[in-house]
């Protein structure tokens, strides 16, 4: 005579998956599925470059060069200037192109250059100026990045 052996323990639940870990693995999956297993990706620094000049004492001017086959979210951008003594307003972005994203919905993009003028409402006369931006995009791939954060020094 056989006999079936079961299982009478507690039983385990799964650990819930983080949404952006969902997101990410979609991402991933999705530009495997068009590329091939090896896609040839630009890191997050050369798909989107950031510059940024001084104007004057009140101004900065930044700028993303947007690779072809790249855009970024108008939504994730974000900057901050150190020392925190200068104070740096929310900029006036200019309007996007709009998408509608396979992962995101309807969101507002940017390709190719994007300026924008960045006031500096305490600033310091001759003071170096730190520079963060803090962005994310996406390769027409189908891969989205992380949000990256990139830094430039300015008197």
């Amino acid at each position: 005579m056989g006999s079936t052996a079961t299982s009478t323990g507690p039983t385990r639940k799964r650990p819930r998956a983080e949404p952006r870990a969902l997101l990410a693995a979609a991402c991933l999956c999705a530009a495997a599925s068009v590329l091939g297993a090896d896609p040839k990706l630009l890191p997050p620094e050369q798909a989107f470059r950031f510059s940024a000049r001084a104007l004057d004492d009140r101004t900065i001017e930044a700028r993303f060069a947007v690779e072809d086959g790249y855009y970024l979210y108008r939504d994730k951008l974000k900057f901050a200037a150190e020392p925190d003594a200068i104070a740096l307003p929310s900029p006036d972005l200019p309007a996007g192109k709009i998408k509608e994203d396979q992962f995101f919905g309807r969101v507002e993009t940017y390709r190719g250059d994007v300026v924008l003028r960045l006031p500096l409402a305490r600033p310091a006369a001759g003071q170096s100026v730190v520079l963060a931006a803090e962005s994310q995009g996406c390769a027409d791939a189908g891969v989205c990045y992380p949000p990256t954060r990139q830094k430039i020094t300015l008197t």
